[in-house]
């Protein structure tokens, strides 16, 4: 029995949001008056990206709500006891920023296109709708899918497996008949096998090492390019991997 359906990550897998994030960044704290010569771009980058990291895992935890992880982003990487409005409105300042720097990857809409046909296409991911409807939407995309779910309205995150689940009762099909693609080895790769689903796990800059995701994890892609040959799509477009 086939793939009838492919569910997808947004963030770095369809979205190149790691780009936008530091463009957007890199923008805002000059804006703010924050790169002093004491702190370079690119550590401030990289503090923001950790900063950003620690709180989306007490999201996905269920330590903290949406707006919460927000702010401890802001609090956490300003050394700030900011109040919520404070925090609200550096954010919401960083957000226009970075919303300037939004594209999808090149390869995106060739592979979309390809599979438009053959697959059915919803996507799942660890944000929030509010953020990811629109962001879609923006980008163009938004009429792709049947079905978009995320994590602040689902309750559960990703690499839980009733996410996955949720996404296929979204489209009435057993996990073994719906793929998922994702750019984490662990969060999206690991967590579709573990539930269940044909995981595709793009490694775009290819710097995992090839034991990553083990011998009975996720197939491993560095190009959407290769997606229909993993997926049996009956398609010109694509080529088996070359990551093995």
């Amino acid at each position: 029995m086939g793939i009838d359906a492919v569910v997808w990550d947004i963030d770095d897998t369809l979205f190149d949001y790691t780009a936008a994030d530091r463009a957007g960044m890199r923008d805002h704290l000059a804006a703010e008056g924050l790169l002093d010569g004491r702190t370079t771009v690119e550590q401030a980058l990289t503090r923001w990206r950790e900063v950003t990291d620690a709180q989306w895992a007490r999201f996905s935890a269920g330590e903290t709500d949406w707006p919460g992880q927000r702010r401890e982003r802001v609090r956490v990487f300003l050394g700030e006891p900011l109040s919520d409005t404070e925090a609200d409105a550096w954010f919401d300042r960083y957000i226009t920023h970075y919303e300037c720097a939004w594209s999808l990857f090149p390869d995106v809409l060739p592979a979309l296109d390809a599979l438009g046909a053959s697959h059915r296409h919803a996507v799942l991911s660890n944000s929030s709708l509010l953020v990811q409807d629109r962001k879609l939407r923006v980008l163009g995309v938004h009429d792709r899918f049947e079905a978009i779910l995320c994590a602040a309205e689902l309750g559960v995150s990703k690499p839980a497996a009733a996410a996955f689940h949720a996404a296929c009762d979204a489209l009435g099909l057993p996990p073994h008949r719906v793929a998922y693609v994702g750019d984490h080895p662990e969060i999206d790769g690991r967590g579709a096998a573990d539930a269940g689903l044909l995981s595709v796990w793009i490694d775009r800059d290819g710097t995992h090492p090839a034991g990553a995701v083990g011998r009975t994890g996720p197939h491993r892609i560095g190009s959407l390019a290769e997606l229909p040959a993993v997926l049996g799509a009956d398609t010109r477009f694509g080529a088996w991997s070359t990551f093995g």
